[in-house]
């Protein structure tokens, strides 16, 4: 039967970036790979198709992939995989920056429990120094190591990072997305709303070739008795 089909949970496409940090420094290289598709565009919100990319159409285990040689900084912004089909993937928001210092954080949503470590990054130098990390505008902690790590992340953990480094100057914000660990009714084929419809169906269906078979049993049965 056709409605089967809504029974089959199809994978979805797939957005993440290399590296995976929504903050770049420009002329910076990245790549965009799209998991669960073979032919795509990776699209900007504001300026439509990335003319820029080098694409790659090859189905890979990590997706098919659209490197981009210099990242600018008008190129901030949202970024979705988008195929032939109409089909569109998660969000992705990157920032580009022309100053010295960026925010290395997770692009792609984080899972409830996992840790989380962001570093603040100098373009200038790579010896050490002390960032002050920020959190929706407040100040949270002060590392000599330019390293936080948040343990076993919740909700509460979203919001907008930053962080600053004294004398070189501050990165932009990013959003760090925490999402929440999957149930098993949220994995579960059975329990999608196309099952539940499926499954309907066909108890009608089974309902009504019984009633079809009895009616043709006696049917024959009535045949019988006449002759």
């Amino acid at each position: 039967m056709e409605v089967r089909a809504l029974c089959i949970k199809l994978s979805a496409v797939f957005l993440h970036v290399v590296p995976n940090r929504s903050q770049f420094f420009e002329y910076e290289p990245v790549t965009f790979y799209c998991e669960g598709v073979s032919h795509y565009n990776v699209v900007h919100k504001l300026r439509g198709k990335i003319k820029s990319c080098s694409y790659t159409n090859e189905k890979t285990a990590t997706g098919s992939s659209c490197s981009i040689k210099n990242i600018y900084t008008e190129d901030s912004g949202e970024f979705i995989c988008e195929t032939g089909g109409g089909e569109k993937s998660n969000i992705i928001n990157i920032s580009v920056t022309a100053g010295s210092v960026i925010l290395e954080s997770p692009a792609v949503p984080v899972m409830e429990g996992e840790d989380v470590t962001m570093s603040c990054r100098n373009k200038t130098t790579f010896s050490s120094f002390t960032a002050e990390f920020y959190k929706d505008g407040l100040p949270i902690r002060n590392s000599s190591t330019g390293y936080m790590t948040i343990g076993r992340v919740s909700k509460s953990d979203e919001g907008l990072y930053k962080c600053s480094i004294s004398g070189a100057g501050e990165s932009p914000e990013s959003w760090l997305t925490v999402t929440a660990n999957h149930t098993e009714s949220e994995t579960d084929p059975s329990s999608q709303p196309g099952c539940h419809i499926y499954l309907i169906l066909r108890t009608v269906f089974t309902i009504m070739m019984l009633v079809l078979l009895l009616l043709l049993v006696g049917l024959l049965h009535c045949g019988k008795i006449s002759n």
